[in-house]
């Protein structure tokens, strides 16, 4: 089992703040989203960065795997969990209060065997507080469209696979209970959390889009399609917008439980200048140039 480079794979230092990281995953799943990129070997550059973001946006998990890095693991070095696994066994590293489980793998596919190993299913979970005897508890990462839409997933838990129903608009740190499936014949208490999704990101019920626009759409107006959970929409985007500019899709976040009305989804634009890559392009950049001068950085 070889040893991920986390940090590096995002292209940040293993002291970067969580702003900085979720900025550096956001900006490499575009990237390489397969939806969008030509690059080669887009899709699993996009897995490896998802698998990173999930183990370095819980602190939890940052916590264990900063520990483990501490021993002096660099990329491709073999790693061999301790007796009973990471967190168990003899010099193993401190484990959480729940397993992981991430319900089909997240948002960029399954995860590796070291991801695996270190914080979900290779793992015993422990308990957290008090709890009937018996009773099993874990984290269950649910993907973002499950939730919008509803459904069943498919996990495996020590060595057996079992489907769990997911309520239409589940909320963190709901408790969904699987009679009988836990460890000693006891129940399996599985608490929602939401699998990190490369393009929206939750605020309650809100879902919050980042959109790139190019300059000429931002100044001129356009309308561009944009994703939602429920499939992509076409949204006018005014003229003379600038970035950080938010535009509201009503009804377009995540489903209300019991008869709740649905969030909203917000886009936020972010105005981005694409590279030049031929004559006619530097060009078209050089008469921006001679025609703003530098009046537009006096708005």
């Amino acid at each position: 089992m070889e040893f991920k480079d986390y940090y590096g794979i995002l292209g940040v230092e293993p002291g970067a703040g969580d702003a900085e990281i979720k900025t550096a995953y956001r900006r490499l799943a575009r990237k390489y989203h397969p939806d969008v990129s030509k690059e080669k070997g887009a899709e699993e550059k996009f897995k490896a960065v998802n698998e990173a973001y999930e183990a370095l946006r819980d602190p939890d998990r940052r916590k264990a795997y900063d520990q483990l890095r501490a021993g002096g693991y660099r990329p491709g070095d073999e790693v061999r969990p301790p007796t009973g696994g990471f967190g168990r066994g003899p010099g193993g590293q401190p484990g959480f209060d729940y397993e992981d489980i991430f319900a089909g793998g997240g948002a960029g596919g399954g995860f590796s065997d070291f991801f695996e190993s270190l914080f979900g299913r290779g793992r015993g979970g422990g308990a957290r507080g008090p709890q009937p005897s018996g009773d099993t508890r874990a984290r269950l990462a649910v993907q973002l469209s499950t939730v919008h839409d509803g459904g069943s997933v498919r996990i495996a838990v020590n060595g057996r696979t079992l489907e769990v129903r997911v309520p239409k608009g589940i909320k963190p740190g709901q408790v969904i209970r699987l009679a009988k499936q836990g460890s000693n014949g006891g129940d399996l208490l599985l608490e929602v959390e939401y699998a990190a999704h490369p393009q929206f990101e939750v605020d309650g019920r809100n879902v919050i889009h980042v959109l790139p626009v190019a300059p000429w759409e931002a100044a001129l107006g356009a309308t561009l399609g944009v994703p939602t959970l429920g499939g992509k929409v076409e949204l006018k985007i005014p003229a003379d917008s600038e970035s950080g500019r938010k535009l509201r899709l009503r009804g377009r976040g995540l489903p209300g439980a019991g008869g709740a009305p649905a969030g909203d989804q917000i886009v936020e634009l972010e105005v981005l200048a694409p590279k030049a890559h031929t004559d006619a392009q530097r060009e078209a950049y050089a008469r921006m140039r001679d025609a703003f001068g530098d009046d537009w950085r006096r708005g």
